[in-house]
């Protein structure tokens, strides 16, 4: 029985004993590094449910759960059960309705609050909060309700401070204990309010970041035809797209639940606070109150600097600076060749002292602003409410009116002080929390301005990668057993214009490398493309594998689907993931299992690689290793060469996928890929990698785009050529010899002559 079969029962709901058995072995962190006695009890309980040790194995595999529906379901360990997380990829038909509202930005936008700020933040809100029936939604009419009860509960404290004040000061035993009484009351509800805030706003940002990335990320890394993730660089002008994804969109979603928090409900506090205070202060203290407001706005904006640029040119920067530090560790074995740690630090001392320049200026623009915000919102305001206060008692005969019921009441004379008390203290502390929720509201604007700067870069990622143009379609058809170019330019993509701020400086007309290419590659014709460094053998082979489009209104054919076209770069990937998952790859291990394949198999196509030895040698099919540093450069050429003869699809781009490779061990290669019925297209040098082939694409390379297709021909002919480029490459070696014996013929003649 397979391990998907142990694993799931047959109505595909998993069976929560072997499934909490599987999720520890999927913590491979702490069963590889943890202490023995865990891996013991783990050997242990699979002993109890009768699950082998090459099941347990394989069961590492095994990270997910596919439904009919093709909805994703996630097994995730979670206090002592199986948590399932349903992955549902984001529709096409969604994508496309959303792309309607991602238009392409002005180069001449600079990042501010206006309307173009809006129309953003409505486009990406509407990829954040779907639907009024989410959970987003949901949360967020949470956060609104403790937000409001807040303000309610900071109106009730304001008044019952000023009455045990009250009851202090005339006093009142009884009613300042029974006042005590109801602070301790109030301050249950409080905290628990207090805390619920942060703990809403918390999980709405991450709810928010969470739907954002899925969004993003089903739509960067979209499957052929679109390709995003590949063309967002090289045709969109988007740079550094993993600072955008990773960093910005937790900033943006950081600082948007944080701007909701700091305008609602100090905005709510504004209006509460000053119906409040209007039954004290009466028309001339609401209306200097208003006033207050105003002048208190308008010193603020003009004193406001444009950090919303500031924000953004921050994080373009961190992101620079982010992918040097990525590009370092990508790279770490080739400069160590050539030692090149001191350089590589100067540029990444460079980018660093950029972004802490641009950071320390911020902070000098900074102090006069904030010096000028404290000074208003803290001393102007505190003296502004100090005189609000005074009004009911020197302007006002309304000397005894209290604020519990709002109804003027005329207390008896000994109780004149405790009344005017209660005013004050409740006055005061609400102007307090009047004063602390402008200020709150004054330093939102800045935080709107740092907002509209993030919103821009997170626009731009989205509207980058909806307005891609559309590859011209290839004539993929199932029938085809054959690859077909007809009058086909082949030439480097230009930048789309207009899709982001600054792009239109990079745009420009493509540069053609090939013209009026045209070749038809039959199953069994093997096809070799020459050339000099440079003339586009690689960009042809782009063309065929449809990352490129194709110049000119040219016409490209091939073989549908995943099996039709396979493509080999020259620097072999390794995925993140076990020994199995580099011989299977792009496929997943449930559908290593659909495809019927076996262990033995993968054996078999490992030997056909020169490779058999590795499974021993690492450990096992289930090891996880950072296999980019752990194998040679041979082996990941060898390790491309096995993903081909894992998939055999009908055709095979081979771009100087063998450069590491001794002569014999790609002879025998080529001769087992060509028995398994894969036909050939190799991008090479290489002159004794012509006997594989039947036909030879050669291309000029000077600068005309010319190029001539010529047949090898029969066996005999190529053994010929092999022949005749043996006999080319003993005399090549044989150089060094007759240049040294025409030195010295040329010494003795001259001696003669002497």
């Amino acid at each position: 029985m397979s391990i998907r079969n142990r694993l799931v029962n047959a109505k595909g709901a998993p069976r929560p004993l072997l499934l909490l058995i599987f999720s520890l072995i999927l913590l491979r962190s702490r069963l590889y590094t943890g202490p023995r006695s865990a891996i013991r009890r783990l050997r242990a309980t699979a002993s109890k449910q009768n699950i082998s040790e090459e099941e347990l194995t394989r069961a590492l595999q095994q990270v997910y759960v596919k439904d009919a529906d093709g909805t994703t379901r996630l097994l995730v360990p979670h206090e002592g059960h199986i948590e399932q997380i349903p992955i549902r990829p984001t529709p096409p038909s969604v994508i496309a309705d959303n792309a309607r509202n991602f238009p392409p930005i002005p180069a001449a936008h600079k990042p501010g609050i206006d309307k173009t700020f809006l129309r953003q933040l409505l486009a990406i809100l509407r990829v954040a909060l779907p639907t009024y029936r989410s959970k987003e939604a949901f949360i967020l009419c949470a956060h609104t309700f403790f937000l409001v009860f807040r303000t309610i509960l900071s109106v009730a404290v304001a008044r019952l401070d000023g009455r045990i004040v009250r009851d202090l000061v005339s006093a009142d035993g009884k009613g300042f204990l029974k006042g005590l009484g109801l602070w301790f009351a109030l301050a249950v509800p409080s905290t628990y309010t207090n805390v619920m805030i942060r703990h809403l706003q918390a999980t709405l940002s991450l709810r928010l970041r969470t739907r954002l990335t899925r969004y993003t990320d089903d739509v960067y890394l979209s499957s052929s035809p679109e390709l995003r993730y590949y063309r967002v660089a090289l045709e969109g002008g988007l740079d550094d797209v993993d600072q955008y994804i990773t960093s910005d969109i937790a900033s943006f979603c950081d600082s948007l639940t944080g701007i909701y928090g700091n305008v609602l409900k100090p905005s709510l506090d504004l209006i509460l606070f000053t119906s409040q205070l209007s039954r004290t202060l009466g028309f001339r203290g609401t209306f200097l109150l208003g006033l207050n407001y105003y002048v208190t706005a308008r010193i603020l904006r003009a004193a406001t600097p444009a950090f919303g640029r500031l924000a953004a040119v921050e994080a373009q920067l961190e992101g620079e600076y982010r992918a040097g530090m990525g590009r370092v560790d990508r790279e770490s074995e080739e400069i160590a060749f050539y030692s090149g740690g001191l350089r590589e630090r100067s540029i990444l001392w460079k980018a660093y002292l950029r972004l802490i320049r641009h950071v320390n200026s911020i902070y000098k623009i900074r102090i006069a602003y904030e010096w000028t915000e404290d000074f208003v919102i803290k001393y102007l305001w505190s003296a502004a409410g100090y005189c609000l206060i005074s009004i009911p008692v020197f302007l006002t005969r309304r000397r005894h009116v209290g604020v519990q019921a709002g109804i003027p009441t005329v207390s008896r004379p000994n109780d004149e002080v405790a009344n005017r008390t209660e005013t004050y203290i409740s006055s005061r502390r609400l102007l307090l929390s009047l004063a602390d929720a402008g200020g709150r509201v004054m330093y939102a604007y800045k935080d709107l301005l740092e907002l509209a700067g993030l919103t821009t870069r997170l626009y731009s990622l989205l509207a980058t990668l909806h307005n891609l143009p559309p590859l011209p379609p290839t004539s993929d058809a199932a029938h085809e057993d054959r690859i077909e170019l007809r009058d086909v330019d082949v030439g480097i993509p230009s930048v789309s214009p207009a899709v982001i701020a600054g792009v239109p400086e990079k745009t420009g007309s493509s540069w053609i490398l090939v013209k009026d290419l045209s070749l038809v590659l039959r199953q069994g014709e093997h096809l070799m493309i020459t050339g000099s460094n440079g003339v586009g053998k690689t960009a042809v082979a782009r063309v065929l594998a449809g990352l490129w489009a194709a110049q000119g209104g040219g016409e490209v054919k091939r073989p549908a689907g995943k099996q039709g076209v396979f493509i080999v770069p020259q620097r072999a990937y390794m995925v993140t993931g076990s020994l199995l998952d580099q011989i299977i790859y792009p496929h997943s291990y449930p559908e290593f299992l659909e495809s019927g394949k076996t262990e033995q198999d993968l054996m078999d196509i490992l030997a056909a690689a020169n490779l058999a030895y590795l499974p021993a040698r690492e450990g096992g099919w289930s090891t996880r290793k950072e296999w980019r540093d752990v194998l040679s450069g041979g082996e990941k050429q060898r390790m491309g060469l096995a993903r081909v003869f894992y998939h055999m699809p009908k055709f095979a781009v081979l771009d100087e996928c063998t450069s590491a490779v001794s002569s014999d061990v790609e002879g025998r290669m080529y001769e087992h890929a060509k028995s398994l019925g894969i036909t050939l297209i190799t991008i090479s040098l290489r002159p004794s990698l012509m006997r594989y082939h039947t036909q030879l694409l050669t291309l000029a390379g000077d600068g005309t785009g010319r190029w001539t297709l010529t047949r090898i021909g029969t066996a005999e002919e190529r053994m010929g050529i092999d022949r005749e480029v043996i006999t080319l490459e003993s005399k090549l070696a044989e150089v060094e010899q007759w240049e040294a014996r025409v030195q010295e013929l040329n010494q003795m003649l001259s001696v003669q002559e002497q």
